[in-house]
């Protein structure tokens, strides 16, 4: 109740107002049925927009430190976390990612529909980069179509860091449905997870429009940590004593205001989570080549 509460009187007629979303591709949108939507991830607001311009409820699964906060703080956030459609799970352990998976399926065989980041955490220069087979897997054991679903402009009304966002049009691009049925039963072949995952990149980067990068977000986010602190380390090792050296602080602020990834299994979307320790080791270096990904195949009408 809370849920549509938000949506159609007190939150949503506001976002509309203020930001003027456009949606491109609603005729895709199921009027039944689960389904997974897809989408990239270039900001906070993302899990705001999305729910809003889809007529029927949307489900994301959220990392449960959103709902643990204390004190009057605490309880709104986790009050409005719930009330916009999110689900807690909690990853602090080993089988973390098995317990988002069943939250996720659990919300599929309900027939209503969950929403998943496939990279797994916001994209932190505003490229696209490689999906976390989670989404795959859920797509199989549940049998349902992925939509791809493209947020543009996002990243510049709210960038990361950002408190109050922007006033500025967002847009939606929903892609016509993925049709995986003929993968049934291969939900465990780690080169099928693989396969689909970046057939459903693939779309992104067509819907989006963003150049794709094939490697994971939260390694290139640990890169840009390490290159912050190696800079912040040089300039203090040079700077004489006594001086305070603007470069120096110039380079301690940029570390400190860098997205951290407190390792790489620290993302935003938990259900993308679940193939962290099978998946890893297909990761390449920043200075190949960025591979081609194969064109997806859409689900009939």
């Amino acid at each position: 109740m809370f849920y549509w509460v938000l949506k159609t009187v007190v939150l949503g007629p506001i976002l509309k107002l203020l930001f003027r979303p456009w949606v491109e591709g609603e005729e895709n949108i199921p009027d039944e049925g689960a389904a997974i939507f897809a989408s990239n991830h270039l900001s906070f607001s993302d899990s705001i927009f999305l729910p809003l311009s889809v007529p029927r409820r949307m489900t994301f699964l959220a990392k449960s430190d959103y709902f643990t906060g204390r004190g009057i703080k605490g309880r709104l956030t986790a009050a409005f976390f719930r009330g916009v459609g999110q689900l807690p799970v909690d990853r602090s352990g080993g089988r973390a990612g098995e317990a988002a998976l069943r939250s996720g399926l659990r919300v599929l065989r309900r027939g209503d529909l969950l929403g998943i980041y496939p990279e797994g955490t916001r994209s932190p220069d505003g490229r696209l980069y490689r999906g976390r087979t989670g989404v795959a897997r859920m797509a199989l054991e549940a049998g349902v179509p992925v939509l791809p679903v493209a947020m543009i402009g996002t990243d510049k009304a709210q960038p990361t860091g950002k408190k109050i966002p922007k006033l500025m049009r967002i847009g939606i691009k929903i892609g016509a449905p993925l049709d995986f049925s003929r993968y049934e039963g291969m939900e465990d072949d780690r080169f099928v997870l693989r396969s689909i995952t970046d057939e459903i990149m693939y779309e992104l980067m067509l819907l989006s429009g963003q150049e794709y990068v094939d490697i994971y977000a939260t390694s290139m986010k640990d890169r840009i940590v390490a290159a912050a602190r190696t800079k912040a380390r040089e300039l203090q090792e040079a700077a004489l004593p006594g001086t305070a050296a603007k470069e120096l602080e110039e380079a301690l602020d940029a570390a400190d205001d860098t997205p951290r990834a407190a390792g790489r299994h620290a993302v935003d979307d938990a259900a993308a989570d679940i193939d962290e320790d099978m998946d890893d080791t297909a990761t390449p270096s920043a200075d190949e080549p960025v591979e081609e990904l194969p064109r997806g195949r859409r689900a009939a009408s």
